[in-house]
């Protein structure tokens, strides 16, 4: 996020996110230790010929590396001087121990506070746990927020070096209508294009939260924050406009609130909620309607035991499909927790696959040496491809009734714990 400081001084305010679980730990002198070099490059584009770097190495320590919660993060936050531009502005991260290199990138502006042009930065979003005022905002860096947090802050910068000509500023809080079901089974029917399923969020059909007007009649660069409690659960679109004399000054910034302990799965409710793929429907509505969590926890614990029979197998196969579960939200997440897509349904029930084809909007997972074999081979149909104004992969698997069997045949692999000794 490019802006300036109280003295008008150019700033980029780099935030990043390291997930614990991600890093590779090494025992050292009775310590789990990782070891992670940041990087942070700044080069200017458009005319803008400044340069810049930034760096730095972290030690992360943990009493258990095999497992490390999911939900537990590294808060990366630097402010970094540089004069007014455009620039675009790289993030390396080294883990030391595996050598693997994760490098994001995102450009930037920072207005010339000299100069009468109005500006409007990018919308920050930020996130706090607790409505107490001590506690601080964090930056959120990813689209999704967790409603482990209670309030969310948007802050965004406007710069009007036109003290005659007051500035209107207008911001909007919006909801759209999405998808938030569980993928439906492989051999049903294709959704259909007017189905909220295959468009994943509708945003012909916008529902307004809130709307705010205010007049800037200082000159120079403001401020201005907006706080909301955070939302129930969904996708939603914070943005900001700016009256200019030759065009609209436009930002917004698109996020969805996703679960508790998301991507991970810790009370009864959120772990009966994928059973959904392995139970009859009319059952799992049934188990869903029980709202004390102690009876839910029992029943799911029963289903387990009762269909895999060896309490020691039912461990075992328990641990496997929620890892997949949990695995299925960090890489299919996209308008809905990954597991819910149907690429998630897929990789909860059969695994990563073997090799993967893809093509424009068109994508295939392969779990055999014959390409050609239906009984191990997925379709899937992007609708739409991902942009700015779409920012997601929804993939559609192309559903046959020819797959009845094939699901059937894996279901019955988990129920009876065959899964562990034959994954298909």
């Amino acid at each position: 996020l490019g802006i300036l400081n109280e003295e008008d001084e150019g700033v980029i305010n780099v935030a990043a996110d390291i997930v614990e679980s991600s890093l590779i730990y090494r025992e050292q002198d009775g310590v789990n230790q990782a070891e992670v070099d940041i990087e942070v490059r700044i080069t200017g584009i458009d005319n803008t010929t400044y340069s810049d770097s930034y760096t730095t190495s972290l030690q992360i320590e943990t009493e258990r590396p095999s497992y490390v919660s999911s939900s537990k993060l590294i808060h990366f936050n630097r402010d970094i001087p540089t004069p007014p531009g455009q620039y675009r502005v790289q993030f390396f991260l080294l883990d030391r121990t595996s050598g693997n290199q994760t490098v994001l990138q995102s450009d930037t502006f920072i207005p010339n506070p000299e100069l009468e042009q109005r500006n409007l930065t990018a919308v920050r979003l930020m996130a706090k746990q607790s409505q107490r005022e001590e506690m601080k905002y964090q930056p959120v860096t990813t689209y999704d927020v967790s409603t482990v947090n209670d309030s969310i802050r948007f802050v965004v910068q406007v710069t009007n070096n036109r003290p005659e000509q007051p500035v209107e500023v207008r911001s909007k809080l919006i909801q759209y209508p999405s998808d938030q079901s569980a993928a439906r089974p492989m051999n049903f029917q294709n959704y259909s294009p007017s189905s909220i399923q295959y468009k994943g969020v509708d945003y012909d059909d916008p529902e307004t939260l809130d709307e705010t007007f205010r007049t800037l009649e200082q000159p120079g660069s403001v401020l201005i924050e907006y706080r909301y409690s955070l939302p129930e659960e969904g996708n939603y679109r914070f943005e900001v406009r700016v009256d200019d004399e030759q065009e609209e000054l436009f930002k917004a910034r698109d996020f969805a609130v996703l679960g508790r302990n998301y991507p991970a799965l810790e009370n009864p409710r959120e772990l009966a909620e994928p059973l959904i793929y392995l139970m009859d429907h009319r059952d799992h509505e049934e188990m869903m309607k029980i709202e004390d969590p102690d009876s839910l926890k029992q029943e799911i614990d029963r289903f387990w035991l009762s269909n895999v029979g060896s309490a020691s197998r039912a461990r075992q196969v328990i641990s496997l499909y929620y890892e997949r579960v949990e695995q299925a939200n960090k890489q299919f997440t996209n308008f809905k927790e990954g597991w819910k897509t149907d690429l998630g349904l897929i990789y909860v029930l059969f695994g990563p696959p073997w090799y993967v084809d893809t093509s424009l909007n068109n994508m295939q997972w392969i779990y055999s040496y014959d390409r050609a074999d239906p009984r191990y081979n997925f379709y899937f149909r992007r609708p739409r491809g991902r942009s700015e104004f779409y920012p997601f992969n929804n993939y559609l698997l192309q559903r046959d009734s020819d797959y009845f069997s094939i699901q059937y045949r894996q279901i019955e692999r988990w129920l009876t714990g065959e899964i562990i000794n034959r994954p298909l």
